[in-house]
């Protein structure tokens, strides 16, 4: 489960005197990176080891604002370990991606380093950093301090293998003015050019972050560990594929869903006094879905970066009052003027308008019947998790592959496609009814169900990804304890660690 690495003095120290060992995950500032990266350190501190969740010092505000996280302290209890946060200084990361991107890399490192090393000052030395791929210098940050890293994938296993594929060379993907072209790579299925991330085409916009991914795919094997947000059973053939690729990438180690799964009060408690909100979520969501029929909903949400131009929040206001069924919007507030004069009036009993969701509790809820989504990868394992047919409205980045394979691959839904002059609110209430009451609308809903099903049982205790979480917490508290390579090699052939689980 990766190569033996050194382990600092002062944390061989900490385990020896009975403390836990400490993990401490680094995370981009985004909504979609924040969710499973705090989903895994609760998983992880649900296992034993004390867990700091850290990003910059705006997502601190933010989340403090909208789920009332609080920096600093001992952290709150989750199973039988803890999370806790600190954050960043980040001073003012400028008003768009590529001026983030810039701060990032310039103030980040220094600012990393500290946070490090006041962490062993104040008693609880990191024995394991998590990163994520949009910062890659914080794995040269923790390596410059002897801390071992794991980098944790928050895309899918799919969208892996297609940027190793390209940064290694190894494939060259039709002109994007030609769809119809088909390539292949190994443990997927035959692929268009509308289905790479578009952040891999000259035609994308945001230069600066797609540097970053590429410049972690160069640098991915000094990891020890490459955690993924997926599951062996989703993507048994890409998993199983990669390993024959040369150059041979490094083992992946499914540890997803990372979605939360709420079991009774206990863990209803729990989840609220760990949330990873960047926007408060409306309060009256799921008392508005009591009240509606079973299977009757449709929830829509693109996401927390998604913009939509003014005619399409039109026109999808318009496709969703026309569709004659109750319905849950997602429209953030910087989204909200573009409403069509008179809209919320003409919907009122029928239609709920919020600025956020808890969204994975729509989606299990018995009255949601279908889930329009822009296919970000949360929303696409959250709907996988849920057994919620979707209807498909990808943008950009990786929601072109995850859309391809929701409706053509895990067959749980049907496509929203625009027009060549845009979208239009005919094609909103077709896809709609195609996906909850069209001819093939029974066939998705089992599928869902089936991939439910699948999804749950493999974060149930010793499932599949489970397993994972265990083997890799095992693994960093073995060399915690080590105190050494050397000592730990020996621990290693008298007790090996738990084997990683990567098919069902």
């Amino acid at each position: 489960m990766g190569e033996e690495a050194a382990v600092p003095p002062v944390v061989a120290a900490a385990a020896a005197a009975g403390a836990p060992p400490h993990l401490l995950l680094i995370c981009f500032p985004g909504q979609g990176h924040v969710n499973p990266m705090l989903r895994l350190a609760k998983r992880v501190a649900a296992k034993g080891l004390l867990v700091t969740f850290s990003s910059l010092a705006s997502v601190g505000a933010r989340l403090a604002a909208a789920a009332g996280v609080s920096a600093g302290g001992d952290g709150v209890p989750v199973g039988r370990g803890r999370v806790r946060f600190e954050f960043l200084e980040d001073g003012d990361p400028g008003p768009d991606l590529d001026d983030l991107m810039r701060h990032l890399e310039t103030a980040g490192p220094p600012a990393f380093a500290a946070l490090l090393r006041r962490q062993a000052e104040e008693g609880r030395p990191v024995a394991c950093v998590v990163v994520n791929p949009f910062m890659p210098w914080a794995s040269d940050v923790a390596a410059a301090e002897g801390i071992p890293t794991a980098v944790l994938w928050v895309q899918s296993c799919a969208v892996f293998s297609l940027y190793y594929h390209h940064v290694h060379g190894l494939v060259e993907f039709p002109p994007e003015d030609d769809p119809a072209a088909r390539f292949k790579l190994p443990g997927l299925p035959e692929m268009s050019v509308t289905d790479v991330p578009s952040f891999l085409l000259p035609s994308n916009p945001f230069k600066l972050l797609a540097d970053a991914i590429i410049t972690q795919f160069r640098t991915i094997g000094r990891a020890t560990w490459v955690l993924v947000n997926s599951f062996a059973e989703l993507e048994a053939d890409v998993v199983a594929a990669l390993p024959g690729v040369t150059p041979r990438p490094p083992e992946l180690i499914p540890v997803g869903p990372l979605i939360e799964l709420q079991q009774g009060e206990e863990d209803e408690e729990e989840e609220d006094s760990v949330r990873g909100d960047l926007i408060k979520a409306a309060d009256d969501c799921v008392g508005w879905l009591d009240a509606q029929p079973p299977r009757s909903v449709v929830y829509a949400s693109v996401g927390s970066v998604v913009v939509l131009s003014p005619g399409e929040v039109a026109e999808m206001a318009h496709g969703l009052a026309s569709t004659g069924r109750p319905f849950l919007w997602v429209v953030r507030p910087d989204t909200r003027p573009h409403l069509p004069a008179g809209f919320l009036d003409s919907v009122s009993g029928r239609g709920a308008v919020v600025p956020w969701s808890p969204q994975e509790r729509v989606l299990a809820h018995p009255s949601t019947a279908c889930f329009l989504t822009h296919c970000g990868w949360n929303s696409t394992l959250e709907t996988v998790a849920a057994g919620v047919p979707v209807v498909a409205f990808p943008q950009w980045g990786d929601q072109c592959t995850d859309a391809r394979f929701l409706v053509e691959e895990l067959v749980m839904g049907v496509r929203l496609r625009a027009a060549p002059a845009g979208l239009r609110r005919e094609a909103v209430r077709d896809a709609v009814e195609a996906a909850v009451a069209g001819p093939r609308a029974g066939d998705m809903l089992a599928s869902a169900r089936r991939w439910s099903a699948a999804a749950r049982a493999a974060v149930a205790p010793g499932g599949s990804s489970d397993a994972n979480v265990q083997a890799f917490v095992d693994e960093v508290a073995r060399r915690a304890c080590g105190g050494g390579a050397a000592k730990a090699q020996a621990q290693s052939q008298a007790q090996p660690p738990p084997a990683v689980v990567t098919q069902a």
